[in-house]
Order: C-alpha cells, then sequence, then structure tokens
C-alpha cells in the first residue's frame, strides 16, 4: 500500500483541480462561461484546502489592475467600432494599397500590428478581422483569397501585441506583478515587437504568397468618409486617444495604475458616446468581457494553488538553473517554454504559473528582467501554435465561423508551428540584444 504525504496529496489534488478548469475553460460543456469555469476551480481548491481565504485578497491585489485597464480598453475598442473607426482605417489601407493584392496583404498586417499595440490583441483579432473580412467580400475575393489576410489578421493580433503594457492582458498581469511601469516596459520592449512584426510579415508573406490576389478593384471599395457614422466624436478619439497614450506614460512616474487612466477615458467615451446617435451603449456593455473579471480572479486563485503545492517553486529552480548559462541561454528557454506552455494550456494560466516560478527562482536583477520579459514575448506568442492557445484565438475562430469560415484545427496548428517558431526566436532575439547588447 502505497502512502502519500500531505505536500503530495497537495499537489496531486491541485493538478487535478487545475486540469479541470483548462477542461471547462476550453471545452466549455453545457456552454459554461470562462468566468464561471474558472470559479468553479477556485472554489474546489479552497474545499480541498489547497487554498485559503487570505490567498483571495492576495490574488485580487494581483489581477485587478490588469482586469480593469483591459476591460476599459475593450469597451473604448467598441465604441470606436461602432463610430466606424476601424472601418474607415481598413478601407484607408485598401485604397493606399492601389489595387496591389501583395501591398494591400502588407498594409493589413501592419493595421493589425497598430491596433493590437493599442487596443489590445483581443480588440485586433475581434474587431478588425469581421472588417477584413468585409472588405474582402466586397471585392468578391474566394475563400482561398480570403484566408491569407484573414490568417495574417489574426496572427499579428498576437505577435505585435508587446510594446505596451496594455498592448496584450498577459503583459499587464507580468508587468503588474514584477512592478514594472508603462514607460520602463516599452524602452525594453519596443526592440523585440519591431523585430516580432518584420519576422512576421516576412513569414507570412512568404507562406501565403500563392494565395494572395495580385490585383482587386479599388473602385467596388466604398469611399473611407462613408464608413464615419458620427464625424464629430469620429474627430474627438484622436485627441482622445493622444491623451490617453500621454496618461499611460505619465503613469510610471505619477506611480499610478494604468488602469485608472483607462477607466478614466472609457468614461469620457462612454459620455460623448450617451451624445451620439452612432453608438449604442447598450450594446458596447453588452459585448464588453466582463466574464474576464470573474476569469482573472478564478484561474489566478486555482494556480495560487499550483504554487502553494510547491509546483511553481520547482518550475523556479529549472529556470534559475539554466541563469547560470548566461541570458542567452535564459531568454531562449524561458521564451519557448513559455510558448509551449502557453500553447497547450492557455497563455493566462502560464503566465501566472511561470510568474510565480521566476518569482521563486530568487534571480540577481540582472537575470531577473530577462527571465520576465522573455515569459511575456513567449506568452504572447506562443499561443498561435494552437487553437487553444488564447481566448482571443478561440473567440476569433468563433467569429469566424459564425461568418461562415470553418478553420480546421489541423490547419491551423501546421501553420501556427511554422510560423511560431521563427518568430518567436528572432523576436528573443531582440530582447536580447537589447538587454544585454545595446
Amino acid at each position: 500500500m502505497i502512502i502519500l504525504t500531505l505536500q503530495e496529496y497537495d499537489i496531486i489534488f491541485s493538478v487535478a483541480i487545475f486540469l479541470l478548469t483548462l477542461f471547462l475553460i476550453i471545452k466549455k460543456p453545457y456552454n459554461i462561461g470562462i468566468g464561471y469555469s474558472a470559479i468553479i476551480g477556485a472554489v474546489l481548491a479552497f474545499i480541498f484546502g489547497i487554498i485559503k481565504y487570505s490567498d483571495i485578497f492576495k490574488v485580487v491585489d494581483i489581477v485587478w489592475d490588469a482586469t480593469f485597464t483591459f476591460v476599459a480598453i475593450i469597451i473604448i475598442s467598441l465604441i470606436l467600432d461602432e463610430v466606424g473607426f476601424f472601418e474607415w482605417a481598413a478601407l484607408h489601407v485598401a485604397r493606399f494599397a492601389g489595387g496591389s493584392g501583395r501591398k494591400m496583404f502588407i498594409y493589413v498586417i501592419l493595421l493589425g500590428a497598430l491596433v493590437a499595440a493599442f487596443f489590445a490583441n483581443d480588440g485586433a483579432a475581434l474587431i478588425i478581422t469581421p472588417i477584413v473580412y468585409e472588405k474582402m467580400k466586397a471585392l468578391k475575393f474566394q475563400r482561398k483569397n480570403m484566408l491569407p489576410f484573414i490568417m495574417a489578421g489574426g496572427f499579428i493580433a498576437d505577435t505585435a501585441s508587446l510594446p505596451f503594457k496594455i498592448s496584450n492582458l498577459v503583459n499587464i498581469v507580468s508587468t503588474d506583478y514584477f512592478n514594472i511601469g508603462f514607460f520602463t516596459y516599452f524602452i525594453n520592449m519596443f526592440a523585440p515587437d519591431i523585430f516580432s512584426i518584420i519576422i512576421s510579415t516576412f513569414a507570412l508573406y512568404l507562406f501565403f504568397r500563392k494565395d494572395i490576389p495580385l490585383t482587386y478593384d479599388v473602385k467596388s471599395l466604398k469611399m473611407p468618409k462613408e464608413a464615419i457614422k458620427d464625424e464629430k466624436l469620429f474627430k474627438y478619439s484622436f485627441l482622445i486617444l493622444l491623451l490617453l497614450l500621454g496618461g499611460y506614460f505619465a503613469s510610471e512616474f505619477l506611480n499610478l495604475p494604468v488602469s485608472l487612466f483607462a477607466i478614466a477615458f472609457a468614461l469620457i467615451f462612454v459620455f460623448l458616446g450617451l451624445k451620439s446617435p452612432a453608438v449604442n451603449l447598450k450594446t458596447v456593455f453588452k459585448n464588453a468581457p466582463w466574464s474576464i473579471v470573474v476569469f482573472s480572479i478564478g484561474m489566478y486563485l486555482v494556480v495560487f494553488g499550483l504554487k502553494n503545492a510547491g509546483l511553481t517553486y520547482m518550475l523556479g529552480k529549472f529556470i534559475a538553473y539554466f541563469s547560470h548559462y548566461g541570458g542567452f541561454a535564459l531568454i531562449m528557454l524561458t521564451g519557448y517554454l513559455a510558448a509551449f506552455t502557453s500553447s497547450i494550456m492557455n497563455n493566462m494560466p502560464t503566465v501566472m504559473i511561470n510568474s510565480l516560478a521566476i518569482h521563486s527562482a530568487n534571480l540577481k536583477n540582472i537575470m531577473l528582467k530577462p527571465a520576465v520579459y522573455a515569459n511575456v514575448i513567449g506568452c504572447d506568442l506562443g499561443p498561435k501554435i494552437t487553437p487553444i492557445g488564447s481566448l482571443a484565438t478561440l473567440l476569433w475562430l468563433n467569429v469566424l465561423e459564425r461568418k461562415g469560415i470553418k478553420i480546421g484545427w489541423g490547419y491551423y496548428f501546421k501553420v501556427g508551428i511554422i510560423l511560431t517558431v521563427p518568430v518567436l526566436f528572432f523576436t528573443l532575439l531582440g530582447l536580447y540584444l537589447r538587454l544585454f547588447l545595446l
């Protein structure tokens, strides 16, 4: 008869609860929302003694800024979408390409990168993709000609979500945990983001070049001005967004959370939306990701159970061991570990687990920063390997399916693994050059 110690029981229960929670989030049996799934896992962890009552307050303290920032950004994105902001941008891109399919392919990628940077990866994937799809339909592209643009839009939404703290929920969670300010994060991640965008564009073009149409009829598209549904709010938007970006940069020097600025400017947009005939605030608030609030707290509590059982400490020792081989080895190991783990079990749990592990590794500051940033890069890019890597990808696939475009998991995995592995390498290389050589 095998007798297990109390710690071994904790490890078994914490892993089982974690896997059950992941199953509920990904498979959604009985259409259970992601928030409820995470809470079920957290309640089970509490019942089995894996987490304590005091852990709830620790977790809320870790995730509240990230969660409310993310919700505020999506609300801003949805209001701008109602006004026609993103469609206006997409139409300009299509016209600027001047009828060249290859130019438009490049420009769509750059537009996706820009939207991902300022409106988070979810905003880019869920707002830009339907707009691009509608433009492809208006141009009478066949399915095989649409696919390069659609896949490129979904891919770049994550690979270009590196430059700002607010570009990805993963970024906010990690930087808040390690007390990294908006400006400091931007300075260190700007170079890797440029590497990622350039290599992503090159890789996407190389992969899809045969299916990109050579030409298209620009005249079949409506004028960009026709997409604007409220000219007054549209014009105000540029000034408000510029002030919001300034607020983000100021947040570090004022020692204020970025959510304070995101929420404040979201409320400004909501106030202006009340007076706009183009904005349906009821629809905006209905589509806002409120479940993310519950999901963040619940999922982090489940992950905290893994920490309490000692699993993140073991992972931390593994990371600490590789730090002895220098910055390049540490960055590559941490980045690829985060990427492949994200692709298997979703990037949100991964960034949480790895952050706790890196913290427990007690790395010197010269090695701590590379590990933290490499973990973020791996968790941003790694989800592109599989359809279950991020919630944004699952939602993106769902949006496409409703539009009549079904992308098989086998095809997605083939594209994901071929493109992500080299793009991740060069992005991590960009981080190494930034931190150790520049």
